[in-house]
């Protein structure tokens, strides 16, 4: 059986020695046992009349114990007294009083002592004081009037009757009303009434002490006290004096461990208060209560520190009085070191150790067997020494019980201990041959629990006999138990405990198998991870292979299991993950692993960190500043989360300006707690603040209350003031308005002052609310200074700084002076012109507008509108770069001054794009023809850029190693085949082919592919058929790397011949995939053959569906070649008609001019690509394809290269297609302002996206 020794070691260090009772265990000994009082009644037992009697005394042992009782030291026998009744049951030497009436029980009032005796010795029982009392009674007496002048003090006494029990004292009137009591009124601990100063309202003549008696349960009371009151007019200051206690010290002993109640009533008048001191140190204020109005000191288990002085001072406006308290702290008596009873052999010493302590020393007395040692003969073994009794050489007659009993004037201690001397034989009480496991690298217990008298000694044998504890690592407990310390694999083995006295030898063997140890290879790793992510920690143990393992996982100690249908926890064998991660859930956790012998505990903690939590409180304190339009304001810390608070950010919400909406006041350190805020006048404000770290800010602190700043004078003026005309003869000022918190007060208005600039005439002005002013009656372009000013209910703001501005503009009279356009490369060009006359602009020259159209090509001019390019750039500029224009194509280009009015006049000039190299070729295919030879397809390139001169076919093997590339021209430029032959039917090749124009070759269109023996046999494995009523289609999948080629299928009807139309073979290309057959007749098997040169590919059948066979009528002229013939061509001939219309509709024909003028597009704000030219392609003269791309991927759009950004300017203009412009001012807020036209909705021609078409 293995046992799991961990849960045993506590037990191990128990010695057989201490045990008082031989062990159930030990079979086969009837051993006898000394007397042991079990059960007692407390020391003190108090009876009221009909309370039942019992006095217990319960003892066991072998053989049966009998019972004595004594009475003030004298014997008592309890069967031979009337009315006493002895318990006649085992192990009791009980009695009880019974009719206890009438105070019966007061004729047996005394101290009482039971002892238990047998064979082996006498127990004595503690001393047992019986009282009884009888019925309370208040003494006769005349109660006399208590007379007394208002202002003095009175003392009504109680003096209830004695008794032994603790009584409750209460002061009511004849209502059964309790006198109130204060610091003038006051019932002392003795149970008499004081009053420092009597008033006429004290008058009463029913002031009842009544006494309850808890034992009795009865209340009893005095008789009324009359006090009599006198008024009187002038009542006398006195200082205090004290009531009680009436001298000016005494002595106290206090119990320790007991609680100390000092008390001081003062009398005087005033009132007096109590105080209380103690000169020798601190009160200790853990311990210390004052009640009755500090008039009472209670001090609660007092120990030997608390000795010393202790004073009340009562004191008043006229003087003090004073008592002091010297406290002696003592005790009753308390162990030291308790006797306690042993077993023992012959020959062995017994030593029983009494040790007590207490204040005054207790006095120390020895028994044996209930009688004094002084009393034994002076022959006895026992010897006292220092306190202790000895016994040497004991023999099983020396076997008794002895009591050990200290005394002092506080009270007695009582301990019976016995001395059991007996002769027993050795015996092993732990199973033979036990199993015990552990692990290597722990401790392992053997257990061997021997008994026997004298005590049997115990030593642990190896195989050979030879003993273990030459190993270090092995140790013995005295209870018999070897230790073995650091296991190892080899300490696997039988073990042999031997237990001898001198009576017997008896031996056991245990069994220790030594487990591999558990062990976490590895654990949890502690981790800091955001709030609302996961969390991942592993676990990977190593256990013994032949135990049973767990592994769990515990947080903070506490097993964790996964919570039900949460998904906040996936725990599953080595992994926990912790999903949605809260503040909450940080801590330590630990993976355990473990087996029914060891456990392995792995930690990591962790630590959820986020943004901070809210700033619980906001103060605003220093409300005198608000005058001075400042407050301070403090908050508490907010939670950081893991995450040390960077700064907080303080805010504000006027309810009535801006309500639900919140300002920042600035941040401050994330390490201050408050701040004076600089506010504005005339401002309805409540705070709050946020704590910010680096996971962002928290949760915005509770609003604080609201604070209102005092009106004053506006301290700023409006900014962004400007005058512009939006007509010839007018100027509007505008200006950015103030903020509301800026205003200082209500009836915000603006003060606008205005005079022609160079002129130091009287200043116009005009009081204004809204944040613009019309100046009519103006000449063009003049210059004027403008202030503005704010003006509130308390006066005007600081004086304004004085701005320019200017009268409305004119269009521009002159043109720009064009020079020849320099051409850069075939699709760039640079346009150059001489900068306008000032004077002739009319206003603020902002820059030129270049417009730009392509006119055709330069063998085909384009006779359809097209749409117009712009570039815009600043005044400064004298050039513009056009790019991404067409190769070979005509231009025409005009350039135009503009101001804020609009454009002036245009100069313009026509101009040609030099020749460019073609784009790719389009769809190059190749066709195998035979394992040598491939035919290459083409078509021509879409953007011809001049004129084709032919084209470049280059080709080289890609898996032979070889770089060599063969390349050759082809001259004629309208070829669209090429048949290689001589190629290797082994490799693979990389074909590129290029178009060329006089400018050289163009981009190159890449093929790869083989020969037909490269590509091995046609693939049908993925073919299928399925068939309608009238059809049937074959599909298949080509396979991957197979070249192309064609083949043929032949539909082949099955059975009657005559019943069935001939269907010739139809020629198919094998990257087709699919192939539809018509014309087949309904219910009819067919043959379907794949076949290329006589060759037959694939076979397969097929059968159409429907009810029958259609017999064919006569053959007329429909089946005629000639009439086949002629329906095929205007088939085809419609075919082309169509193809040609679809081509002209995706060339840009599906727009009207009239609906691309109404119709902006977004690629008309990119220039020069697929719509840009709408009606004009290289493919009018080569057609191939349907859809027109661009004429270069790397053409950039026109005006991309050339714009506002590339000049550093700022030009707010807008323009119509055909370059007028749009608007009469450059900004939308003067075209607020003057309700101008509102019809352009344009952005600013910095990005001509959305204006220019």
């Amino acid at each position: 059986m293995a046992v799991a020794l961990w849960y045993l070691w506590p037990l191990l260090l128990c010695s057989p020695c201490v045990l008082i009772q031989i062990p159930e265990e030990y079979e086969g000994h009837h051993v006898m046992e000394p007397p042991i009082i079990t059960e007692q009644s407390p020391r003190r037992v108090v009876v009221f009349p009909t309370d039942d009697v019992s006095l217990k005394c319960e003892a066991s042992g072998k053989p049966e114990v009998q019972f004595r009782w004594t009475r003030d030291g004298i014997l008592f026998k309890p069967r031979e007294e009337l009315g006493m009744i002895v318990n006649q049951v085992p192990h009791s030497g009980s009695f009880s009083i019974t009719g206890n009436s009438s105070n019966f029980a007061q004729s047996f009032q005394g101290t009482y002592r039971c002892f238990a005796s047998n064979k082996l010795g006498t127990a004595m029982s503690h001393e047992i004081q019986l009282m009884a009392e009888g019925t309370p009674k208040w003494p006769k007496e005349t109660v006399k009037p208590v007379e007394v002048e208002e202002g003095e003090s009175v003392i009504l006494p109680c003096h209830p009757p004695p008794s032994a029990e603790p009584l409750r004292i209460y002061w009511m009137n004849s209502k059964i009303l309790h006198i109130k009591q204060d610091e003038r009124v006051t019932m002392g601990q003795n149970g008499n009434l004081y009053f420092a100063n009597v008033l006429t309202s004290d008058n009463h003549s029913d002031y009842i002490c009544h006494a309850h008696f808890p034992g009795t349960r009865t209340i009893i009371q005095k008789e009324p006290i009359d006090l009599r009151v006198k008024a009187t007019n002038s009542m006398m200051d006195r200082k205090p004096h004290l009531l009680f206690p009436t001298n000016s010290s005494s002595h106290l002993v206090a119990l320790q461990g007991q609680p100390l109640i000092l008390e001081c009533i003062a009398e005087g008048f005033p009132t007096p208060t109590i105080k209380w001191l103690r000169p020798s140190g601190p009160m200790p204020a853990d311990r210390v209560t004052y009640q009755n109005h500090n008039k009472t000191l209670q001090l609660l288990n007092v120990g030997e520190e608390d000795d010393g002085e202790y004073r009340c001072l009562a004191e008043n406006s006229l003087g003090s009085d004073r008592h002091a308290y010297y406290v002696t702290v003592e005790a009753a008596p308390y162990w030291l070191h308790k006797p306690q009873s042993h077993l023992y052999g012959p020959g062995e010493t017994a030593r029983l150790d009494c040790q007590v302590q207490g204040r005054p020393q207790p006095e120390v007395t020895w028994r044996i067997n209930g009688i004094p040692v002084e009393e034994l003969g002076k022959d006895q073994k026992y010897r006292i020494h220092h306190g202790a009794l000895v016994l040497s050489n004991l023999q099983p007659s020396d076997t008794m019980v002895t009591q050990c009993e200290a005394r002092n004037r506080h009270g007695l201690l009582l301990a019976n201990a016995y001395i059991y001397v007996v002769e027993l034989p050795a015996k092993i009480l732990t199973p033979d041959n036990e199993t015990y496991m552990a692990v290597q690298g722990s401790t392992a217990y053997l257990l061997c629990k021997a008994f026997g008298a004298p005590v049997p000694s115990v030593q642990w044998l190896d195989r050979e006999g030879k003993t273990v504890l030459q190993d270090e690592r092995f140790f013995p407990y005295t209870n018999g138990t070897l230790g073995i310390r650091d296991l190892q694999a080899n300490d696997t083995g039988h073990y042999f405990c031997q237990a001898a006295n001198d009576q017997s030898n008896v031996t056991i063997v245990a069994n220790l198998q030594v487990k591999d140890a558990t062990r976490i290879m590895q654990g949890p790793r502690s981790a800091i991870e955001k709030r609302g992510s996961r969390v991942m920690f592993t676990c990977q143990a190593s256990f013994d292979p032949s135990l049973q393992h767990s592994t769990t996982w515990r947080r903070d100690a506490l097993d964790l299991q996964e919570l039900g249908d949460s998904d906040k926890y996936f725990i599953e064998d080595e992994r926990l993950v912790i999903h949605s991660l809260d503040y909450s859930d940080q801590g330590n956790y630990s993976c355990v692993a473990s087996t029914k012998l060891d456990v392995v505990e792995s930690r990591a903690e962790l630590l959820v960190v986020g943004s901070p939590g809210p700033v619980p409180q906001l103060e605003l304190s220093d409300h005198h500043l608000l005058k001075q339009s400042q407050v301070r304001l403090s908050w508490s810390p907010a939670d950081d989360h893991n995450a040390p608070i960077e700064k907080y950010d303080i805010e504000f919400e006027d309810k009535e300006m801006a309500p639900e909406k919140w300002y920042s006041l600035g941040k401050v350190p994330g390490n201050q707690t408050s701040t004076t805020l600089k506010l504005s006048p005339y401002v309805h404000y409540t705070f709050r603040v946020t704590a910010i770290n680096k996971y962002g800010p928290g949760e915005p602190s509770p609003d604080s209350e609201t604070v209102v700043t005092p009106e004053a004078a506006p301290e700023k003026n409006p900014v962004d003031v400007k005058g512009e005309g939006n007509e010839t003869n007018n100027m509007v000022i505008t200006w950015k308005p103030l903020r509301w918190m800026d205003w200082n007060a209500p009836q915000v208005q603006y003060r606008v002052q205005w005079r022609p600039q160079k002129m130091q005439g009287a200043w116009q002005e005009q009081i204004v609310s809204d944040p613009f002013l019309v100046v009519s009656n103006t000449s063009t372009f003049v210059p004027y200074e403008i202030k503005v000013q704010t003006v509130n209910s308390q006066g005007k703001g600081p004086e304004p700084q004085i701005t320019i501005g200017y009268s409305g503009e004119d269009y521009p009279q002159a043109s720009p002076l064009l020079e020849p356009v320099k051409a850069l490369n075939s699709s760039t060009v640079l346009v150059r012109w001489q900068s306008v006359d000032p004077a002739q602009v009319k206003g603020h020259l902002r820059g030129y507008n270049v417009t730009y159209w392509w006119e055709g090509s330069q063998r085909k001019h384009n006779k359809r509108h097209v749409h117009k390019g712009h570039v815009v750039v600043p005044a400064n500029a004298t050039s513009a770069i056009l790019g991404g224009l067409r190769p070979y194509s005509s231009y025409r280009v005009e350039v135009q001054a503009f101001n804020g009015r609009g454009l002036g006049p245009a100069s313009g000039m026509t101009f040609n794009t030099p020749e460019g190299v073609p784009g790719h070729p389009e769809a190059l295919h190749l066709e195998c023809q035979s394992d040598t030879s491939l035919l290459l397809h083409w078509q021509p390139p879409l953007s011809h850029n001049g004129v084709l001169t032919g084209y470049v076919l280059s080709y080289q093997p890609l898996n032979d190693g070889s770089k060599e590339q063969l390349s050759f021209d082809l001259p004629d430029p309208e070829l669209r085949t090429h048949n290689l032959t001589n190629l290797s039917p082994r490799l693979r090749y990389r074909f590129q082919l290029q178009a060329t124009t006089r400018e050289g070759p163009g981009e190159a269109i890449v093929r790869e592919g083989g020969t037909m023996a490269l590509s091995g046999m046609p693939d049908f494995g993925n073919i299928s058929a399925m068939a309608g009523e009238n059809y049937s289609v074959v599909s298949w999948v080509p396979k991957e790397g197979q070249c192309n080629f064609g083949f043929q299928i032949w539909f082949k009807a099955l059975g009657d011949e005559k019943l069935v139309a001939h269907l010739p073979p139809q020629y198919v290309s094998y990257n087709q995939s699919s192939y539809t057959q018509w014309d087949l007749q309904p219910d009819t098997d067919y043959e379907i053959q794949l076949l290329k040169e006589q060759v037959l590919l694939h076979q397969m059948a097929v059968k159409t569906n429907g009810t029958g066979r259609v017999r064919l009528p006569p053959a007329g002229f429909a089946t005629e070649g000639w009439f086949i013939g002629f329906i095929s061509a205007i088939v085809v001939l419609l075919l082309v008609l169509l193809i040609l219309c679809f081509i002209k509709r995706s060339k840009g024909g599906k727009y009207s001019v009239k609906d691309k003028e109404d119709t902006q597009v977004d690629s008309e704000a990119r220039p020069m690509k697929d719509e840009t030219f709408g009606e004009y392609s290289d493919n009018e003269e080569k057609a191939f394809g349907s859809s027109q791309p661009s004429l270069n991927g790397d053409i950039k759009p026109l005006g991309s290269d050339d714009s506002l950004a590339d000049y550093g300017g700022s030009v707010d203009v807008q323009f119509n297609e055909d370059g007028s412009f749009i608007g009469q001012y450059s900004g939308k807020k003067e075209k607020e302002v003057a309700g101008g036209n509102d019809s352009s909705g344009a952005t600013s021609p910095v990005n001509p996206a959305g204006t220019l078409e």
